[in-house]
């Protein structure tokens, strides 16, 4: 437990991972059935592409480089997983793969404004359903507008090279600490949970915290 009863939950994510996204929805649901849970929760930055040239790639073009034959295939069970538990995505609509440094430089901005979800909500959302590239400085600076940020300061920022050697050591770090798949979110700083887990996994830690909390 942490001071106050408030527990970290740390996790590390991409904003062009399907399985972070669902990771996400997923534990949204959950805390939305516990609105008293003791959760504070930071995103931290991981790049599953991080040899992505900055402008990006052809969707096409990237999935058969990494999955050859078997790309049609994963995401069309990706897709299913999607449609189970009735999260909204357009896969096709998807045409680039983007190089997520300047994402993840987004939502380190977005998190000292205190708006570090709503922009991991945004891009997640101008990816999976909208099909925008959010590698293009243009887009994130309409998210961050959209979610109250300068929209001139982000891209002034992005014009610049701020943040990204944080972002890019923030990313060895979570590396070097084991993490070599995503999502993966980690409780008190102590306990590691691996993919995107479903709301029901979620309410039995939420509830153990808080009975724990209440025999302390």
């Amino acid at each position: 437990m942490e001071t106050g009863n408030a527990v970290k939950l740390d996790i590390v994510s991409d904003p062009i991972c399907p399985w972070c996204y669902i990771g996400k929805t997923q534990l949204d649901r959950a805390l939305a059935q516990r609105p008293d849970h003791p959760f504070v929760i930071e995103w931290h930055p991981f790049q599953l592409n991080p040899d992505m040239p900055r402008e990006g790639a052809d969707r096409k073009a990237y999935l058969a480089s990494k999955f050859g034959d078997r790309a049609d295939e994963i995401y069309g069970q990706i897709a299913k997983h999607f449609r189970d538990i009735d999260l909204e995505a357009d896969l096709d609509a998807i045409t680039r793969t983007p190089n997520t440094l300047d994402a993840h430089r987004m939502i380190h901005w977005a998190g000292i404004e205190g708006k570090q979800g709503a922009m991991v909500n945004a891009l997640f959302r101008a990816n999976f359903v909208e099909g925008r590239d959010i590698g293009a400085h243009d887009v994130l600076a309409d998210l961050a507008d959209s979610i109250g940020m300068d929209a001139s300061v982000v891209l002034r920022l992005l014009s610049t090279d701020e943040d990204e050697a944080m972002i890019r050591d923030r990313d060895t770090h979570s590396r070097e600490m084991g993490i070599n798949a995503v999502p993966t979110f980690i409780v008190a700083s102590q306990h590691a949970v691996p993919g995107a887990q479903p709301p029901e996994l979620w309410l039995k830690v939420i509830d153990e915290i808080m009975d724990q909390t209440k025999d302390a």
